[in-house]
């Protein structure tokens, strides 16, 4: 199973995202760059999940690369959000079996090897 670390630019307060398998940069230190993030996730073969585009740009000039969902769904109400992600929740998951990257629309899933 994968172990995720959940991004600043994400909601803290979200049921999906607590347990054993999730760590929020909150949990560690919110004043993170993006650069000690993905550090951290390297080190600590965690998934990072964000919305932020510089992580999607570095997975691919990075070998090997921590492991990437890239949230691009705009901006949208906290109950919609959650909705939204806990819908498309089990599709992410199973789809790392395969995937370096995940980038996740409104509309569809795009995967990147």
């Amino acid at each position: 199973m994968s172990r995720f670390l959940i991004d600043a630019n994400l909601p803290y307060k979200f049921s999906l995202w607590h347990g054993d398998d999730f760590e929020h940069v909150f949990d560690h230190d919110d004043t993170w760059s993006d650069m000690e993030i993905w550090r951290y996730a390297q080190q600590h073969n965690l998934v990072i999940v964000t919305k932020d585009v510089d992580f999607s740009d570095w997975v691919m000039l990075s070998e090997p690369p921590p492991r990437i969902v890239h949230l691009r769904i705009g901006n949208m109400k906290m109950r919609n959000f959650h909705g939204f992600v806990q819908g498309v929740w089990p599709n992410i998951e199973q789809l790392f079996k395969s995937y370096k990257l995940i980038i996740v629309y409104a509309d569809r899933i795009d995967c990147v090897a």
